[in-house]
């Protein structure tokens, strides 16, 4: 078993900032990628950031330059540092992982979410 464990979130002035973590733990091979979703209010489930075991990212448009997204390989535990926070940042942000289990098999693991809120 694969487990994701999120902490960081919670609540920030406009143009503040914010770092989640998110550390997996348990029977890991290896893991393909990790990255962080969100769920705003009245909108659907979105990518925000992903990072692969080679380093490459991708960032969701609107936190390009404001949001960064980095892995500590040794630890298995990917980090996001959300810097000038806007009020539409707010949502549930939760921690994808696409895991090996196995020496062959992986599956998407996800973390139990956690609260942003950017808000005066």
């Amino acid at each position: 078993q694969v487990q994701l464990v999120e902490s960081g979130g919670g609540l920030v002035q406009p143009g503040g900032s914010l770092r989640l973590s998110c550390a997996a733990s348990g029977s890991i091979f290896g893991i393909i990628a990790m990255g962080w979703y969100r769920r705003r209010p009245g909108m659907q489930r979105e990518l925000v950031a992903r990072i692969t075991n080679r380093s490459r990212t991708d960032y969701e448009d609107s936190v390009k330059d404001r949001f960064t997204i980095s892995r500590d390989s040794a630890k298995n535990t990917v980090y996001l540092q959300m810097d000038a926070l806007k009020p539409e940042d707010t949502g549930v942000y939760t921690c994808n992982g696409k895991i090996f289990y196995s020496g062959i098999k992986w599956d998407d693991y996800w973390g139990q979410g956690t609260q942003v809120t950017v808000s005066s």
